[in-house]
């Protein structure tokens, strides 16, 4: 529809990239275009009470959850509690290359993720998540262990201290990274684009009317703002699944 809120990015980089092919084309700008990196408006994370949210307010290994980009589209929040500095090199399923840059805060183990899986976009709703991190050893029949993100759906594994990248199970790449910024003057946390196999649009078109239902036909498919709450996974999600 020409009056929706989304942002059209594949339509105006597919116009870019029309263009430079049609004035000869720059292979580096090309290449730059399709690299796979959304960016969407720099968002300040806060508790519901409106206070700013600082890393020092998280429980390391705690699901955390918070809305970007759009309304209806969750990302996890997570303190692994160590430090995560090496850069990791990993892949979208189509083989593109991207850098996911580590953890950030104090300790730089901060990381958020899209909460949306990258093999049938199973994710936390209001009304229940089959997708969490789990801090510790599990007992469930596709237990990977402590430290990693597991989705009950199919039993896709990923370890978030890697970017993600997939462990276990079908998902053919790891969840989107959320470019996470810090700020050292006040221990804030903001969201400012995505990197990887970026599913949001995707995500929309296939669950909106569930979503519409959840979050309202006029605010689900909407940008969340200059803000965006984050709760615990058992606030967001009134029956959440731990397999």
């Amino acid at each position: 529809m020409s009056d929706s809120p989304r942002w059209s990015r594949r339509r105006f980089m597919g116009l870019c990239a029309a263009g430079l092919v049609a004035m000869g084309g720059i292979p580096q700008l090309l290449r730059a275009a399709a690299a796979p990196r959304e960016d969407f408006p720099r968002v300040r994370l806060i508790h519901p009470d409106g206070r700013p949210f600082h890393s020092a307010d998280l429980v390391p290994g705690r699901n955390y959850v918070f809305s970007y980009p759009y309304v209806s589209t969750p990302c996890f929040l997570l303190d692994l509690g160590r430090t995560l500095q090496a850069p990791r090199q990993l892949e979208t399923r189509e083989g593109r290359a991207y850098t996911w840059s580590g953890g950030v805060g104090l300790q730089q183990s901060v990381v958020a993720f899209s909460a949306i899986c990258s093999h049938r976009m199973t994710h936390p709703a209001p009304e229940t998540s089959l997708i969490s991190y789990h801090a510790h050893e599990h007992s469930g029949p596709d237990g990977q262990g402590a430290g990693v993100i597991h989705c009950c759906s199919e039993g896709s594994v990923f370890d978030p201290a890697e970017g993600a990248r997939v462990l276990k199970g079908p998902a053919p790449e790891p969840l989107a990274a959320i470019d996470l910024r810090y700020d050292f003057r006040d221990d804030g946390l903001s969201a400012a684009g995505a990197h990887g196999g970026v599913l949001f649009e995707r995500f929309l078109e296939t669950f909106g009317p569930r979503l519409s239902l959840s979050f309202g036909p006029d605010r689900y498919n909407r940008p969340v703002g200059e803000t965006s709450v984050v709760q615990t996974l058992e606030e967001y999600s009134q029956r959440p699944y731990y397999c």
